[in-house]
């Protein structure tokens, strides 16, 4: 059955992208890597909200994770000076939500895409990547124990295997931002948290 094609303006097409995860979420989309699945939306409630745009470029957001007891490796600094890495032009501020891969439904875990792919169908959004870094400024007092994983989509750019930013607090204090591999095919273990953007109600 032929199907009439459908007019999508520049910002209805702006809004898809944004809800695959960006343009690495529309390729995966378009290989058959990512589908979509109706699901009811649920009210996360909001964890934090962060502003970006503070800090206006990313030699301005190294500068400031070296300051203080703020650590990073190696691949994050190198990935802040890339193309793909990119500061809002504003300030602005975005809700955040804190689920776990068993909380999304996956009592035995689940494949990072899995996880994305629940969370979209849910209403959550997947994070610019910009929150790594300012969320990691932000979470001053962030507990020892607690590990935390940014959904982001900016895989393509970073590199084969390390495509994830991940918080922590190191046993002698320290306030880390680390690369973690985050591909489609990553098992994740159902305690594992993660970091989405809760979008805002109209």
């Amino acid at each position: 059955m032929d199907v009439e094609p459908t007019k999508l303006s520049a910002e209805d097409m702006k809004a898809l992208m944004k809800r695959l995860g960006g343009e690495e979420g529309l390729k995966r989309f378009l290989r058959g890597e990512l589908t979509l699945v109706e699901g009811r939306k649920r009210d996360f409630p909001i964890w934090k909200t962060l502003r970006l745009g503070a800090q206006k470029t990313a030699a301005d957001y190294s500068k400031a994770l070296k300051a203080g007891q703020n650590r990073s490796g190696e691949w994050v600094l190198n990935y802040l000076g890339q193309p793909a890495f990119q500061c809002a032009r504003q300030e602005t501020d975005v809700d955040l939500t804190v689920v776990s891969v068993g909380e999304l439904g996956f009592e035995k875990g689940a494949l990072y895409s899995q996880v994305v792919e629940r969370a979209l169908a849910l209403g959550l959004e997947l994070c610019p990547a910009e929150v790594g870094p300012a969320l990691r400024l932000a979470y001053g007092d962030q507990p020892r124990g607690e590990r935390l994983i940014i959904a982001t989509s900016h895989s393509a750019e970073a590199g084969a295997d390390l495509d994830l930013f991940v918080m922590e607090v190191s046993g002698g204090g320290g306030l880390w931002l680390r690369g973690d591999c985050g591909p489609s095919d990553r098992y994740w273990e159902p305690d594992r948290r993660f970091v989405f953007v809760r979008p805002r109600r109209a």
